[in-house]
């Protein structure tokens, strides 16, 4: 009887000890103290990020006797779209964002394929020079455009083929300017914008791919064009999801191309660039005012990217982790 009763006490003891062990009081706090430092790191870059949003969303809407109350910190008092409707005229918002919205979907359309095909030459198709050839596309990353304005821009103001159209019209090239079509021959070329960075994604990723899916293939009869179309491309959907995010936000933010080719278009980037010669204070009824046009302006910008991002989020966020593509 003593010997059960030593016994079930020391297993006691024993279980008491083990507990202590692994839930000490001082692993505990370090485990609650960790929890909280991330909670506060987490909510503050949150706000940092989302505080202009927020601000933006909060002046777009409000009456400009907001602007002289105190009490009025975020949510307005005299709720208004009078400003949104102003902005909408002033961009001619619709036309905008239809035109820049084709522009973005072709550009990132053509990007796709042109990059595609040449991340599959790079990574699976080795040939003499291939890795100087290589080094060069990734210099045109670091390369800022601005050292290749002029000759660009003659080159799409005088735009011909091996002299081709000068020979058989007597002109000395066409005049592309005003239009999509820079956009499009940059894009279809894989020399369109940051087209550098989406080779080396396709490059990464399909030097990841087993290369047993291409070996079944030439077995079966396939060539390099069918190979690349029918196993390779259908396996690389997060790739394509990455870059084509890429390519449309990159495409709908830039203004610089577009002020080079398209001077005088109605595109979203560009009318947002016009909008502070615009919305000038004498015009608009004083500076606080014109605050509230430009904030709501570049709301009305951005809102489009944050409607797609709400629904591509989850694909885009997986496209990115499985790339591997990070910083």
């Amino acid at each position: 009887m003593k010997t059960a009763f030593k016994q079930s006490s020391h297993k006691a003891s024993t279980a008491v000890a083990q507990w202590f062990d692994r839930y000490r009081p001082v692993d505990k706090a370090k485990h609650w103290l960790w929890v909280l430092v991330r909670g506060v790191i987490i909510f503050g870059i949150c706000f940092i990020i989302l505080y202009p949003i927020l601000l933006k969303l909060s002046l777009a809407f409000r009456d400009r006797l907001d602007l002289y109350d105190s009490t009025v910190v975020w949510i307005p008092r005299n709720f208004t779209l009078d400003n949104v409707k102003t902005i909408i005229g002033y961009l001619d918002y619709f036309t905008a964002v239809s035109n820049t919205f084709l522009l973005s979907i072709g550009t990132a359309v053509l990007q796709l394929i042109s990059c595609a095909l040449a991340g599959y030459g790079f990574a699976r198709l080795k040939f003499k020079g291939s890795g100087i050839l290589f080094a060069i596309v990734i210099f045109t990353i670091v390369v800022p455009p601005q050292t290749l304005m002029v000759p660009t821009y003659l080159h799409f103001r005088f735009f011909d083929v091996f002299g081709l159209y000068e020979l058989f019209t007597g002109n000395k090239g066409m005049n592309l300017l005003e239009s999509f079509w820079p956009f499009f021959i940059s894009s279809a070329l894989a020399m369109g914008l940051k087209n550098g960075l989406y080779i080396f994604i396709f490059r990464q990723f399909f030097r990841a791919l087993p290369k047993d899916l291409e070996e079944a293939a030439y077995v079966d009869g396939a060539g390099v064009f069918k190979t690349f179309a029918r196993v390779m491309l259908p396996n690389a959907v997060p790739a394509i999801a990455t870059v084509m995010l890429f390519s449309f936000v990159w495409q709908w933010n830039d203004s610089y191309f577009v002020t080079l080719y398209m001077h005088n278009s109605t595109l979203l980037s560009r009318m947002l660039d016009l909008l502070p010669g615009i919305v000038r204070p004498e015009h608009v009824g004083g500076v606080s005012h014109t605050s509230l046009l430009l904030n709501t302006g570049i709301l009305l910008g951005i809102a489009p990217i944050f409607i797609l991002y709400l629904f591509a989020q989850k694909y885009f966020v997986e496209s990115v982790e499985r790339t591997g593509l990070v910083g």
